[in-house]
């Protein structure tokens, strides 16, 4: 008998040995070669079983080439067929680096975004990313990310720590760090407390404006503000205040806002419900009115329709065509019908006459859309690549994907592993739209699989609540990578990068 040699396989009509490979695609597996074993060489079902536990244990990368060379790109995995390139980006996704700029407090806590902007430079224009971020506390800051420095003398550099991994076997890997960031002199204004950044335009071409909101107070309210960054160039001698103009005042607190794809409208949810305005005119019109806060928001693709999550757990699709004529303008009104859970294990006669229970809206609302979660509405996020999903997040830690097509059937799919009870956080989802990213209370970062629900990093990197976040693709970064899409996140104890290299 010829000897079994681990990795080949023994044709005895041609009397020699081959290596064992993936299938080829469209064909089936030949006998011969599929019969053919080695006690050196696992079946694919012992391969899935021990990638599991390998990647728990954060060594799956060589094993998970071993079983592509073996069994091709379709593995096995828990009795299901899985990608080979999806597993290895979620192996990838589950390893990050993260940083923490120095001198960076305090500055992002309300709101951030990263943006892809032309560039006025002694050269001429250039293309550049900018990191806009915005405090509670009312400082508006714009950082220079990736060529750092190279378009101004003057300003503060502020240098990355590594927070994770704290110790690592491939010191090398971990220092191709994302870059210093640069903000130049005079690139830093002070308003209200900011409480939301949203880009004005489409996302594939270079940003011109930006929108602004400030979240007001008792005595003043919220406003929303455009700042113009055409023909920017970092100037030591003047402030990007007189880039700065007023959009609109508002009589009442400003929580969140989302701009339309064409940039011609923006959506504000207040504490008195949402308000259509006017980009060009600064024309304002309710489109819903609630008693109860409008804490996120979310333009749907078409631009007509409008997600509003409310404090008191309701998430409301509002059509946004049919134009109303001022802030006094008359809309029908609504009576929702909604759960309590706070009371769910009280005696069956409280909860039969809680079931009566409803509050009001108006506005061009069809009740019937309307879907509960136990708590305020933290965040909502509708998907680019599958127009009818959207991602929602509640105060008590659940975050869950809805179809809108389906929406009274519930959620499909659930997220585990948040801690959230009264914080308003932010989610972040990554370009390819494969993975979400949220910060908790308990000052983690978790990202999940949203095809799949799988947590696949939740690790504590801030000892404040990273509530707010930005997913951005890297461009122009410091040792050449280009395949990669990295994290932003803005906590009261400072900025953060979180860098994956997926080339």
């Amino acid at each position: 008998m010829p000897q079994e040699l681990p990795g080949y396989y023994y044709d005895p009509e041609k009397n020699r040995y081959f290596l064992l490979k993936g299938p080829i695609p469209g064909s089936t597996r030949n006998s011969s070669a599929a019969t053919a074993s080695s006690s050196n060489i696992d079946k694919p079902n012992q391969v899935s079983e021990k990638l599991n536990i390998a990647r728990k244990k954060g060594k799956t990368t060589a094993k998970l080439i071993h079983a592509r060379e073996l069994y091709g790109k379709v593995l096995t995995f828990n009795k299901r067929k899985c990608n080979f390139q999806q597993e290895y980006v979620k192996i990838q996704v589950s390893k990050p680096t993260v940083w923490k700029y120095q001198n960076t407090d305090r500055i992002a806590d309300g709101a951030l975004e990263q943006l892809h902007i032309n560039l006025q430079t002694l050269e001429g224009e250039n293309e550049a990313d900018v990191l806009v971020t915005g405090s509670m506390n009312g400082c508006l800051s714009l950082f220079e990310v990736g060529k750092v420095g190279q378009h101004s003398d003057y300003g503060v550099k502020c240098m990355p720590d590594r927070v994770w991994p704290l110790t690592t076997e491939n010191q090398a890997e971990c220092s191709k760090v994302q870059g210093d960031i640069w903000r130049p002199t005079g690139a830093s204004a002070l308003l209200d407390g900011i409480s939301c950044i949203k880009r004005i335009g489409k996302h594939s071409s270079p940003i011109q404006h930006v929108l602004i909101a400030t979240l007001g107070s008792e005595t003043l309210g919220g406003a929303l503000y455009d700042l113009n960054l055409e023909t920017l160039d970092f100037n030591p001698r003047t402030s990007i205040l007189r880039r700065i103009s007023l959009v609109a005042p508002l009589n009442c607190t400003i929580w969140t806002a989302d701009c339309n794809s064409s940039g011609t409208q923006a959506i504000v949810g207040t504490n008195l419900g949402a308000a259509l305005v006017n980009l060009e005119t600064g024309v304002q019109s309710w489109v819903c009115r609630s008693k109860s806060d409008v804490l996120s928001q979310q333009f749907d693709h078409s631009g007509n329709v409008v997600l509003c999550g409310l404090r008191n757990g309701a998430i409301v699709t509002v059509d946004v065509r049919q134009r109303q004529q001022g802030l006094s303008a008359r809309l029908p009104k609504h009576r929702v019908p909604y759960p309590s859970y706070k009371t769910q294990q009280s005696s069956r006669k409280n909860v039969k006459n809680l079931t009566h229970q409803c509050f009001e809206l108006k506005g061009n609302i069809d009740p019937s859309c309307t879907i509960f979660m136990p708590s305020s509405i933290s965040s909502l996020v509708y998907l680019q690549s599958y127009d009818q999903y959207f991602l929602a997040s509640s105060m008590d830690g659940l975050i869950k994907l809805y179809d809108h097509r389906m929406i009274q059937r519930g959620a499909v799919q659930l997220y585990e592993g948040h801690v959230n009870s009264h914080s308003r956080i932010q989610l972040g989802v990554d370009p390819s739209e494969s993975f979400v990213i949220s910060g908790g209370e308990n000052g983690n970062v978790c990202i999940w699989s949203i095809k799949s629900g799988q947590l696949l990093f939740g690790t504590k990197i801030s000892n404040s609540v990273p509530s707010t976040v930005c997913c951005a693709e890297l461009h122009g970064l410091p040792d050449g990578r280009n395949n990669s899409w990295g994290t932003w996140l803005g906590s009261h104890e400072g900025l953060y990068f979180m860098g994956l290299n997926l080339s």
